[in-house]
């Protein structure tokens, strides 16, 4: 909250105190004020993604700041901010409020993933911000090896790898680079980590859950459960799809297209995930009104898979 809204409800506090009989229209009109409040930032907000979806970058700006005014400590605000302010090759600006969303969420892939990109194109390397960053963080550092995969700076995932010990995670993404860095430019026939399905295997739980859920469209259950498995699980680009379907079905098409399109770095062989995968964009693109970009995911889609 904004110092003039805690200052306002402190009158209100104040006025209660003193004069009872004014209570309930002082907690009425505090009601109200919150409702406005929200609202206005929520407006902003949605209004912010949609512009940055056309490629409006100067408005969506404008209107990220007006929320930072709002709600200071957002970090999903700063996120945002960082994002519409590469796109619109504004470094400097991006690079700094990237590190600020990291620093508050330090845990979060997505963050690190921005600021990653953002340093890429601004021709820095990570150092010249890891004094302002958490980077000693355990998660932060799987992060950063998943990132530097998916970005393909094979040999820095495995630098950062070395210093994580030994884990299933580690192996599976050391197996994963080094396979890359032998058949870089050659097809591709990588098995499933898991080669037979167990009943205690957890991908093949996760699996069966998400789809039982996908059935029944209960999508804001799916959103839970497959953040989860995407999270625990960040190479399974199944989880990729089932997390971006569910957040197309929760009015979240803007992340739903980070996640679909980051998960695409994972997939191999697999025409039919990559149709679902596509589709999910598609929809996601036409809900932020990027017609071009919904034509162009539709266009990918292989018939009678």
């Amino acid at each position: 909250m904004n110092g003039k809204f805690l200052f306002w409800m402190c009158l209100v506090v104040s006025t209660l105190t003193w004069y009872p009989t004014y209570a309930q229209e002082e907690q009425e009109s505090a009601e109200v004020y919150l409702e406005e409040y929200t609202d206005k930032f929520q407006e902003n907000f949605f209004e912010a993604l949609k512009q940055k979806g056309i490629q409006n970058y100067d408005r969506a700006i404008d209107l990220l700041l007006k929320c930072k005014q709002l709600d200071p400590s957002n970090s999903v605000v700063d996120y945002e901010l960082a994002k519409a302010y590469a796109m619109d090759k504004q470094y400097v600006q991006a690079q700094e409020y990237a590190v600020k969303a990291l620093n508050a969420e330090p845990t979060d892939f997505w963050y690190l993933d921005n600021l990653l990109h953002v340093l890429e194109k601004e021709g820095s390397p990570l150092e010249a911000v890891k004094q302002e960053i958490p980077f000693a963080n355990q998660k932060l550092q799987q992060n950063l090896a998943l990132g530097y995969f998916k970005m393909r700076k094979y040999n820095d995932a495995l630098k950062v790898l070395e210093g994580l010990g030994s884990s299933a995670f580690a192996e599976e993404l050391t197996s994963k680079i080094k396979d890359s860095l032998q058949t870089k430019k050659e097809e591709r026939t990588v098995s499933p980590v898991v080669t037979s399905p167990k009943k205690d295997d957890p991908t093949a739980q996760y699996r069966s859950q998400i789809e039982q859920l996908l059935s029944a469209s209960d999508y804001g259950q799916l959103l839970a459960i497959s953040k989860e498995a995407q999270d625990s699980y960040p190479l399974q680009p199944y989880f990729y799809y089932a997390y971006g379907a569910a957040l197309n079905n929760t009015s979240n098409a803007n992340k739903a297209i980070e996640v679909l399109e980051s998960g695409l770095d994972y997939l191999l062989d697999d025409d039919q995930l990559a149709n679902k995968m596509y589709s999910e964009l598609s929809k996601a693109y036409t809900s932020i009104g990027n017609a071009s970009k919904a034509n162009e995911y539709l266009n990918k889609i292989k018939p009678g898979l």
